[in-house]
């Protein structure tokens, strides 16, 4: 073998672990971001807002996602092992990136381009397209590796893959078991806030059943017939209608019994999440300016509890709140996101903020929105 020709076979060969280094990285990556920022909050996210979607179980999803996430684990290593690299390794690999496109495709065709698709949880937002164009570009990589390494008949020892396998899975399912939820499998606590009132420049005049002229103020006893000012006009008190909806179930009544008695704003945080406290403070700032301003209580998720005090510290007030488990507060939640608002009256569910994008929270819209009456509303 020429000098030429070994030189060629050395740089084909730090190519070809290039590539396995960067496509391990992609599929090591893309487990530890599913498990980003703890794993009992990222999978149980996982599988409450993508898989039950899907038609999952409870069950079935907590299963499944451990799982999915071990074999992403056991993929990233096995592809820098030798054995069965290109008879089992490689194709696997394909296989579940070629299922990540199908479902993804699937997903574009019925809810549009729009949000996170969780590929790599929270740690890195993307977008359904942008997922199928890495997957692509990764499945093309995992082809040419598949033409250009040559089969090893001496490295087919099926014992390392599943020992890859096994402790893999096992670490997920280990991980997972240790919910930091302190509310888990618990009813939530509502702790109750007295709100300081506001006070507000108001008109506090009263209306009277009985005109008097300003220039006798004072009635003669002795002009009185039957003990009345024979001058003096009698008008019936005026009784105004009441401009607001008619009373509905808002389907938050477990959260708070009142939610459904006037106006309400049910907010839906996380303790931690930035844009959450500064939705808190702008209500807050909000509350000074606004005369009759609705109650506002909150349900805080149950990851970084031990963060409220300092999250009513930045909000600037304290209020009613309770604390849920992880499961309860995204089923909850719905298909939405953090930080929530719902501006709630008489059980009606007149405006509903959510997440960072185009329906985040608008505190100028929302301003103006609770001091309209229910006819200009509706």
């Amino acid at each position: 073998m020429s000098k030429e020709t070994i030189v060629i076979s050395k740089r084909k060969n730090q190519i070809h672990w290039g590539i396995r280094i960067l496509l391990s990285f992609l599929f090591l990556i893309s487990a530890v971001a599913k498990l980003y920022p703890s794993p009992y909050f990222a999978l149980t996210t996982f599988e409450i807002k993508q898989l039950l979607p899907m038609g999952f179980s409870e069950v079935s999803a907590a299963y499944f996602s451990r799982t999915l996430i071990g074999c992403e684990f056991a993929l990233g290593f096995a592809l820098l092992q030798p054995h069965f690299l290109k008879r089992l390794v490689i194709p696997v690999s394909f296989l579940m990136l070629l299922i990540f496109v199908v479902e993804l495709t699937y997903e574009i065709i019925n809810s549009g381009n729009s949000g996170n698709c969780g590929c790599f949880g929270t740690l890195i937002p993307m977008t359904p397209l942008e997922a199928i164009i890495k997957n692509i570009v990764a499945m093309g990589l995992l082809g040419y590796l598949y033409k250009a390494i040559p089969h090893n008949p001496l490295k087919k020892n099926i014992l390392v893959l599943v020992g890859i396998t096994v402790v893999s899975i096992a670490s997920v399912f280990i991980l997972g078991s240790k919910g930091s939820g302190k509310t888990k499998g618990k009813a939530a606590k509502i702790i109750e806030v007295v709100e300081e009132p506001v006070v507000m420049n108001t008109d506090t005049s009263s209306k009277t059943g009985v005109t008097v002229d300003a220039k006798t103020a004072t009635t003669d006893p002795t002009k009185l017939v039957n003990g009345k000012d024979p001058k003096a006009t009698t008008i019936e008190p005026i009784v105004e209608k009441v401009d607001e909806p008619a009373q509905k179930k808002s389907g938050y009544k477990s959260l708070y019994p009142d939610i459904d008695k006037g106006k309400k704003i049910l907010c839906f945080f996380a303790p931690g999440c930035e844009h959450c406290k500064e939705t808190a403070k702008a209500l807050t700032e909000m509350r000074s300016q606004v005369a009759n301003f609705p109650e506002i209580r909150i349900a805080f998720m149950d990851e970084e509890a031990e963060l409220i005090p300092a999250f009513f510290e930045f909000a600037g007030a304290k209020y009613t709140h309770s604390i849920l488990d992880i499961a309860t507060f995204w089923k909850t939640v719905g298909n939405r996101d953090t930080p929530g608002v719902f501006y709630i009256w008489n059980g009606n569910i007149v405006k509903v903020y959510d997440g960072i994008d185009a329906n985040a929270f608008k505190a100028k819209e929302f301003k103006a929105l609770v001091q309209k009456p229910w006819s200009e509303v509706k």
